[in-house]
């Protein structure tokens, strides 16, 4: 019973982690930028925002945006970011049906618990790697983006990538750690039970003991 609280724990952590990874993937609010400072900035409306797929400028009543579309063109950070964070979100897909398969609600037939625990073990390093993914893309990028536009702060989207990050840690942790328990439980009270029954020899029958004495 424990076990199952485990494995469903994990899989509802790695569902929230992809889920902030997609929210990461899909918008554009990573770092903030200025010229001067951030307050500077805010004052004189001349705010920038910078994500992996457009560059953005607030200002009052005004939020415009320009697409980055010179792939070829753009620092290697953008295009790793990029890469990485498709990945991650792609991987979600087969991690989330991989982990649905292996939950002990859910019967294949008359499948051994052994295969459960293999698919949750399968399921828990695509969650590895997802979180691979999210940590490297969300720690590179701001700092490619210092590194070109000077000072800068942190948005909405670069938060999620964190959390995201983390929460696919902690499960991918929780899954592939507890997932081998029930089998090693089962193995040993199979082995109990065959030295119980089996490990001692019968004992010898009192009418062969009573003609040996005879003889």
């Amino acid at each position: 019973m424990a076990n199952s609280c485990l494995q469903l724990s994990g899989f509802l952590i790695s569902c929230l982690g992809w889920l902030g990874i997609m929210i990461a993937t899909s918008t554009n609010d990573w770092v903030h930028m200025c010229k001067y400072g951030l307050n500077t900035c805010k004052k004189m409306d001349e705010l920038e925002t910078k994500g992996p797929w457009a560059f953005c400028v607030i200002s009052t009543g005004l939020y415009h945006c320009v697409s980055l579309t010179q792939i070829l063109e753009l620092p290697a950070y953008i295009q790793t970011t990029r890469a990485l964070m498709i990945t991650g979100s792609i991987l979600g897909l087969p991690a989330v049906g991989i982990l649905l398969m292996s939950m002990p609600c859910i019967s294949l037939g008359n499948e051994p618990q052994s295969s459960k625990n293999k698919r949750t073990i399968l399921g828990g390093v695509l969650i590895f790697i997802i979180a691979l993914c999210g940590m490297v893309s969300t720690v590179w990028f701001p700092i490619g983006a210092h590194h070109e536009h000077g000072l800068m702060s942190f948005g909405f989207s670069l938060y999620s990538g964190w959390v995201g990050t983390i929460f696919c840690l902690l499960g991918g942790a929780i899954l592939t750690c507890c997932s081998s328990e029930p089998s090693s439980y089962q193995d040993n009270n199979r082995f109990y039970y065959s030295r119980q029954g089996g490990g001692n020899p019968p004992p010898a029958s009192s009418n062969n003991h009573a003609k040996s004495a005879h003889v």
